[in-house]
Formats: C-alpha cells, sequence, structure tokens
C-alpha cells in the first residue's frame, strides 16, 4: 500500500460546553514523531493522545494541535467564609463599644471586607474534553489517512511507469550483452591487424582472450538479479501492508546491480543504457522517501 507521508486532517468535537478542534500536518521522516501543541488542560492526556494517532499512523513527523473553544458561559459560584464574616461582625461590635459609637452596621459593610465574598470558577471536567479530543483525534487521523492514501496513488503510478521504463531498459542491456564478445573479437582482430601489418593472428592466443573477456564482462547473474528486484519492486507497490522501508531496501540492491553492469562491461551502448536506469533509478529514490 503506497502511502504517501504528506498530509493534513483536521476533525472536530463539540458539546453543550465546549468545542474541540484537532489539526494534524505530516511530513515525511524516517520514523514516526509526533509533535502535539495541547491546551494546559489536556496535557496530562497527551500519550493518550499518540496513541490513538498510532493506531492510524506509522511513519511521518506529525504536528498535532489541539484547541478549546467554550460554548457555554463559565460557571462562576460565590463563596461566603462564614467564620470570617462572623469575626469581621465581632471586631465592628466591639470597636464601636470602645469608642462609644451607636452605629448600625449593615451587611453591606461586613460583605466588603476582603475575603468574606470570594469567587471560583468551576473546573474543567478533563475526562469530558479528553471524550471530545479523541473524537476530533480520531476524525483527525481518518481525513489524513484519506489525503495520504489519494497522494500514495499519485506516486505508486509514477513509480510503476518508471519501473517500466527500467524493464525494458534491462531487456535491452540483456540483449546488448549477447553480442558483446563478438564485437570485442571484432575490435581486437581489427587492432592486431593495424599493429601486425596483416600477419597471421595467434587464434589460440585470440581466443584465450576472448574467453578471458567474457567471463570478466559476463552480467548475466546480475541481470537476473535485477530483473527479479524489479519483480519484488512492483509486488510490494500491489502490498496491503505500509512498504516504504522495504522498497528502499530493494531499491539499494537494483541500484548495487546496475552499477557493477555498468563496471563490468565493456560497451559503450550498455554504457549508456546503464545511465539511462541509473537516471531512472535515483527519480524512484526520491519519490519513496516519501512512501509510508
Amino acid at each position: 500500500m503506497a502511502n504517501s507521508m504528506t498530509g493534513y486532517g483536521c476533525g472536530t468535537a463539540s458539546n453543550a460546553d465546549w468545542s474541540v478542534t484537532v489539526e494534524m500536518k505530516a511530513v515525511n521522516h524516517r520514523f514516526l514523531e509526533i509533535y502535539c501543541r495541547l491546551p494546559k488542560t489536556l496535557t496530562s492526556v497527551e500519550d493518550d493522545l499518540k496513541k490513538i494517532i498510532q493506531t492510524g499512523v506509522s511513519r511521518g513527523k506529525l504536528d498535532v494541535f489541539v484547541t478549546l473553544e467554550r460554548l457555554g458561559a463559565k460557571k462562576i459560584a460565590v463563596i461566603i467564609d462564614n467564620d470570617l464574616a462572623m469575626a469581621y461582625h465581632k471586631s465592628l461590635i466591639e470597636l464601636a463599644s470602645i469608642c462609644h459609637v451607636q452605629e448600625r452596621i449593615s451587611l453591606m459593610q461586613i460583605a466588603s471586607f476582603p475575603g468574606v465574598l470570594t469567587t471560583q470558577t468551576e473546573e474543567e471536567d478533563v475526562n469530558q474534553l479528553f471524550a471530545l479530543a479523541a473524537d476530533a483525534t480520531r476524525q483527525a487521523v481518518e481525513a489524513l489517512c484519506v489525503m495520504r492514501h489519494r497522494e500514495g496513488e499519485v506516486l505508486r503510478a509514477d513509480l510503476q511507469a518508471r519501473l517500466v521504463l527500467i524493464d525494458n531498459i534491462v531487456a535491452n542491456i540483456g540483449s546488448f550483452s549477447a553480442t558483446v564478445v563478438s564485437e570485442q573479437k571484432k575490435r581486437l582482430e581489427n587492432r592486431l591487424n593495424d599493429i601486425l601489418n596483416n600477419i597471421e593472428i595467434d587464434e589460440n592466443r585470440l581466443a584465450n582472450e576472448l574467453a578471458f573477456f567474457a567471463d570478466k564482462s559476463d552480467i548475466t547473474e546480475e541481470l537476473t538479479r535485477l530483473t527479479s528486484h524489479i519483480r519484488q519492486f512492483d509486488q510490494c507497490l500491489k502490498a496491503t501492508e505500509c512498504v516504504g522501508r522495504k522498497l528502499d531496501f530493494i531499491l539499494q540492491e537494483m541500484l548495487r546491480e546496475i552499477n557493477t553492469i555498468g563496471s563490468k562491461s565493456g560497451s559503450l551502448s550498455i554504457s549508456n543504457l546503464v545511465i539511462e536506469a541509473k537516471s531512472e533509478l535515483e527519480k524512484i529514490r526520491e519519490q519513496i522517501q516519501n512512501i509510508e
């Protein structure tokens, strides 16, 4: 399954009091790294949110943004400090007696003293907020996976097209390799005739030289392995699991074989085809860096 590692997903969940939005942006990375930016209220559930993300994503660097929006009014309670109010009242009476003042003590006087009346905002229910955040995270992961799969299909089509090109190049290399020895024989004969001025050539020596050349330049095994790697690469592109790392390994083996062919072959035609194949393989390398 050739899923891309880049993508974007967003999800929102809400109730009467809160709305939670989760956004995630993903880019390619060798492993899975998740960076969360959470409101202070939800920092305690960061690991739980990451576990939800890991159920749908196996590779890539993800930046996750979680935002809270209060929909309902803040619930504020007024707290009365009974003991403090009674103490103030008692002290006022004592003060009036000491000062010989006849004054009526009002409720507003006592309520105005610091600490008698305080307000308290009701604490957010973390479990309630986590339930919303978890729902929004699942939505975001699903949207991210849809986008990554869609981009992955584009990548897969491009890779398969390039794989066909490489397969054709390998077939052409195989065709040219069959004539390498005969071409080398003609070159040796022409060179020897120029040097010896048509003196009879030692056929046994020539045969030995050609046998040595044929053994040294034989690329049959490399072509067989390269063809096998091409088939494996194609099968991986059609697999259902994440295949990015496996594709990268197979590509390295393909490059190894094509480099060996280039170093062993003495044919200009094959050398040109090797250059063409390496160019396509490098393009494939760039593409698979973004496959999950």
